[in-house]
């Protein structure tokens, strides 16, 4: 059952300049994002700083408006509902309960003015979902679930490390039953050995309550383990489309070899695509050159690539990548 599609998703920031504030550019850090996720599912996206992963989430959960494109809600009764429009007050309810966000600090995601109680039980009450006597008592089981004390529900967020932090983030998250939770780089601030605990964590909760994830990191080896399929990113755009495994097995797209060939490894016998080496800048999504996005820096730039944007080119069955070497894999994968 699906949860949530995109189609052609975009979203441009306007640039400001002058007494009047007139826009005179476009930051496009979002280009036309396609994807489906469905129940249970979780998908990685990754890709270098600025690639648009985090505008895509934010975009996703109406942080942000859509430039254009359409986000389709799927409810758990298999209603389809455009929420880029108007939504009556009962669906748009459900959407922000179905749908969550944990986001990359969280040392700025808490309220410090507010307890743990407060900071969990808002979403609840927002919701109506339970009296105020059995709140208390929720609250509780929600820190025990994700490994905190229940007594710890009265203190604020300053008296608690980053770790702890974003187990607060992750029980607020949970505190609503969601179908679907958005993790916008939820390791990235905290220390190494935190990382792993905090990545079991997510993956017990999503085995236990069944839920989706849309998991967003720079970190490829983190990607690969909590992930079922990937969609790698590059100046706004989704390069490629695989499963995990196969797309590390197989890269397809010259940008996500480069990104393979650049994970650390203490044994030379098992470094691969050593050959492939990402030179040069990222292109300003101000201004992004015309064609593939990639090709000023790609080793197998052809004519091609600086005239036209590529289609996503059907590399298997379930793996797809927008890459004009591909074009021919495309024709006999859809000939077959």
């Amino acid at each position: 059952m699906k949860i949530l599609s995109t189609e052609g998703l975009r979203k441009f920031f306007p640039i400001k300049a002058g007494v009047f504030l007139q826009v005179v550019g476009y930051v496009r850090a979002m280009q036309s994002v396609t994807m489906e996720i469905s129940k249970g599912e979780t998908i990685g996206i990754v890709g270098e700083s600025g690639c648009g992963k985090s505008t895509l989430g934010r975009t996703i959960v109406k942080i942000y408006e859509p430039t254009g494109g359409r986000i389709i809600y799927h409810d758990d009764k298999g209603n389809e509902y455009d929420i880029t429009k108007g939504l009556a007050r009962n669906v748009r309810s459900k959407f922000r309960r179905d749908v969550q966000m944990i986001f990359q600090n969280p040392f700025d995601s808490l309220d410090p003015r507010m307890t743990v109680r407060d900071i969990i039980k808002e979403p609840i009450e927002a919701h109506n979902l339970l009296s105020k006597d059995e709140i208390d008592d929720y609250v509780g089981e929600l820190l025990m679930k994700v490994g905190m004390y229940p007594e710890y529900a009265q203190r604020y967020p300053h008296e608690f490390s980053g770790g702890q932090r974003q187990r607060i983030a992750i029980a607020r998250s949970i505190s609503v039953s969601p179908r679907l939770i958005i993790c916008d780089e939820p390791t990235s601030a905290l220390d190494v050995s935190v990382q792993s605990q905090i990545i079991n964590l997510l993956q017990e909760l999503r085995d236990e309550i069944k839920m989706s994830y849309i998991f967003i990191s720079h970190n490829l080896d983190v990607v690969h383990h909590m992930s079922d399929r990937i969609m790698v990113m590059y100046l706004g755009n989704v390069v490629e489309t695989a499963g995990a495994k196969e797309l590390f097995d197989y890269p397809a797209h010259p940008y996500t070899k480069a990104l393979m060939a650049s994970i650390p490894n203490w044994d030379p016998q098992e470094r691969k695509l050593q050959n492939i080496k990402l030179e040069g800048e990222p292109p300003s999504p101000i201004n992004p050159p015309p064609g593939c996005p990639f090709h000023p820096r790609c080793p197998y730039k052809m004519d091609i690539c600086s005239k036209e944007m590529p289609d996503s080119f059907q590399v298997s069955e379930s793996h797809s990548a927008a890459c004009w070497l591909h074009e021919r894999e495309d024709v006999v994968g859809q000939s077959g």
